[in-house]
C-alpha cells in the first residue's frame, strides 16, 4: 500500500514538473512575440529639421508598420551628438528605446569627446549613407570651388564655416586635402547651421545633399562641389572636389543601435523589422525625393564598416591636431 502511494506521489510530481516546464516555455514564447508592448522611442542626437532628423522621421513611419507600434522621435541635442547617443546607451535595455547613431559614434570617441566607445552599442543595422556637398549662399561671390579654395589659401582663417557638428570631419578633410585654413563655427545640427549661413554669418557650409536640398532647390544655396568619388545623381552638374585636384572623399551614415544587454529575441525582432522597413515603398520614395541614400547593412557588415571608418578617421584626427 505504501509502495503504491509512493509511486502515485512520484507520478504526480513528474506530471507537475512537466506542466511547469510547458508553462515556462509558453511564457518565454509569449514574451518573445509580445515585443514591442508599447510605443518605441527613437532617440535622434541632433536638432529637428536636420538631415538625421529627416531620415529618422521617415524611417520611424516605416518601422511603425513593421512593429505595429508607434515610433516616437525624441531629439536630444548637445555635444555634437554625444548627449543623445549617451542617453541612448543608458536607456532601459528592453528594445523600447533605440538610437539613430551617426558617424559621430566613431569620431567622438576618437577625439576623446564622448564617455562611450563605438562598440558599446549593440548594432542593429545601417540604413543611410550620403556624400558631403560644399555650398555657399546664393549671393556669395564664389561661383566655383576653385575660387573659394584660392581665397582660403591667400587668406587663412578668413572664411567662416557653418559646421553642423563639432568636431566636423567634413571640414577637417577639406582642410587637409586642399591645404587650406578657415574658421569653424559649430552648431547642433545642419538646420541651425544652414540658418546662420543664409543669414550671412558664415561663408560656406558642408552638408549632406538631403540637408541642403530645399535651399538649393529654392535658389538660396549654391552647391560648389561634392566630396565623393563620383558626381552625385541629384546634382549632376556639380563637380566632385576630386575633379578639382583635392582628394577629399567623405560623407555621413546613419544607423540603428540599442543599449548593451538588450535581449536576443528583441534584437532579432528589431533586425527583422529594420531590414523590412528600408524596403518600404513610402520610405524609398521619401529618401529618393530628398537626395538621401538608402544603404542597408546588417549588424555584422555595419560593424566591419565602422571598423574601417575608425582606420580612416584616426589619421585625419591626428593630422588635424597638428594644424
Amino acid at each position: 500500500m505504501r509502495k503504491t502511494l509512493s509511486l502515485s506521489i512520484i507520478a504526480l510530481l513528474v506530471i507537475a514538473l512537466a506542466l511547469a516546464g510547458c508553462g515556462g516555455a509558453q511564457t518565454a514564447k509569449k514574451a518573445e512575440v509580445n515585443f514591442p508592448t508599447k510605443p518605441i522611442e527613437l532617440i535622434v542626437p541632433f536638432a529637428a529639421g536636420g538631415g538625421t532628423d529627416a531620415v529618422a522621421r521617415a524611417f520611424a513611419e516605416a518601422l511603425k508598420v513593421q512593429l505595429k507600434q508607434d515610433v516616437v522621435i525624441v531629439n536630444k541635442t548637445g555635444g555634437g551628438g554625444a548627449v543623445g547617443m549617451t542617453e541612448g546607451l543608458k536607456a532601459k535595455a528592453d528594445g523600447h528605446s533605440i538610437t539613430m547613431i551617426t558617424r559621430e559614434v566613431v569620431s567622438l570617441p576618437l577625439q576623446g569627446q564622448a564617455a562611450f566607445k563605438t562598440f558599446d552599442f549593440r548594432l542593429i543595422a545601417n540604413v543611410n549613407t550620403d556624400p558631403a556637398v560644399i555650398v555657399v549662399p546664393a549671393n556669395s561671390k564664389y561661383q566655383k570651388i576653385e575660387d573659394m579654395l584660392a581665397d582660403m589659401k591667400a587668406n587663412p582663417d578668413k572664411l567662416n564655416f557653418a559646421a553642423s557638428v563639432t568636431p566636423n570631419f567634413y571640414g577637417i578633410q577639406l582642410s587637409n586635402a586642399a591645404n587650406v585654413k578657415f574658421t569653424t563655427i559649430p552648431f547642433n545640427g545642419a538646420a541651425p547651421a544652414i540658418t546662420e549661413l543664409l543669414g550671412g554669418r558664415a561663408d560656406f557650409g558642408i552638408y549632406g545633399p538631403g540637408e541642403a536640398k530645399a535651399q538649393i532647390d529654392a535658389g538660396k544655396l549654391r552647391p560648389l562641389a561634392v566630396m565623393a568619388e563620383n558626381r552625385f545623381a541629384g546634382l549632376k552638374d556639380v563637380p566632385t572636389l576630386k575633379e578639382k585636384g583635392s582628394d577629399a572623399v567623405t560623407g555621413t551614415y546613419r544607423g540603428i543601435a540599442v543599449p548593451p544587454g538588450t535581449p536576443e529575441e528583441v534584437v532579432k525582432t528589431l533586425e527583422t523589422a529594420v531590414a523590412a522597413a528600408v524596403k518600404d515603398p513610402k520610405f524609398i520614395e521619401f529618401m529618393t525625393k530628398n537626395f538621401l541614400g538608402i544603404d542597408y547593412k546588417n549588424a555584422a557588415d555595419y560593424k566591419t564598416f565602422l571598423e574601417s571608418d575608425i582606420k580612416v578617421l584616426g589619421p585625419i584626427i591626428e593630422a588635424g591636431k597638428k594644424k
